[in-house]
């Protein structure tokens, strides 16, 4: 089948169903010069991630965390909404699509324009105080980092810090001297910091977990869009769509854990599909 056709059939469903929920993952963002987390065979690349546990009883692994994210933010913080963003928010502005679910946390979407939309585990732009609970820009953290630990401030040319950042801002990068680095504290009580982020073996707010499967049982058909949907916070919406006799379509390039539930899947880049279908 050509893609001109699939793109028609595309088209057909966004006009056939009136409640689109539309589940987005990391994908769509490559465009926008953010690395994918696995491959064409939905296999994760490189090292595993930080634990969310280990994150916060181990001052060691705090220090090799903000190391990293100090070489893998300004990827995401120089990035900007690529077409397929622009086009989700125009299809949600004309009706064709209802809501956004992403498990993206590059905060692209709000920036392209989408307004119902739930960042299912959280935005990197923010680090939260786990004593005080008060939300820092993750800018104004980068600064802070960059004036602390002067020897490990990018000199490569135009910002490209390190050639392996990751899509959570994280980094592929090994520094020697991890005992050395500063970490960063709350300006407000001087407590710990975190990305506002959920981290690998962490849970969802039960509140944001609620909101969005109200919005997956509210829908009629789901979308996916640049997703593998092998972590299972991605995957349940598929397999609840289906469950529940809902169409699944989906813009992906490779292999899907919910392959098997699909009816119509289109093998391209989101970039290229998603302003088609405007």
């Amino acid at each position: 089948m050509n893609l001109n056709h699939q793109i028609d059939q595309l088209s057909t469903f966004l006009h056939r169903h009136q409640r689109v929920l539309v589940l987005t993952g990391a994908g769509l963002s490559t465009a926008s010069g953010i690395p994918d987390y696995r491959d064409k065979d939905g296999v994760r690349r490189g090292r595993n991630p930080i634990q969310g546990p280990d994150f916060r009883k181990s001052e060691a692994v705090r220090r090799r965390y903000w190391a990293r994210s100090m070489a893998g933010y300004p990827t995401l913080a120089g990035a900007s909404p690529n077409a397929g963003h622009h086009a989700l928010a125009e299809l949600e502005s004309a009706g064709r699509i209802h809501a956004i679910i992403t498990q993206n946390v590059d905060g692209l979407h709000t920036r392209a324009g989408s307004r119902k939309l739930i960042e299912l585990h959280g935005n990197i732009h923010g680090v939260v105080c786990l004593d005080c609970r008060t939300v820092h820009p993750r800018a104004e953290i980068q600064h802070w980092l960059a004036e602390a630990n002067p020897s490990l401030v990018p000199t490569g040319p135009a910002g490209e810090v390190v050639p392996e950042a990751r899509p959570d801002g994280d980094a592929e990068v090994e520094l020697d001297e991890f005992q050395d680095f500063q970490l960063p504290y709350c300006a407000a009580c001087g407590g710990t910091l975190q990305p506002d982020v959920i981290f690998f073996g962490d849970n969802i707010p039960p509140q944001r977990t609620a909101e969005a499967l109200q919005w997956a049982d509210e829908a009629d058909a789901v979308l996916v869009v640049g997703s593998s949907l092998m972590v299972f916070s991605g995957y349940r919406f598929a397999k609840l769509a289906a469950q529940a006799n809902k169409p699944i379509a989906a813009i992906n390039i490779g292999k899907t854990r919910a392959d098997d539930l699909i009816g119509l899947k289109v093998e391209a880049s989101a970039v290229d599909v998603l302003p088609l279908l405007i």
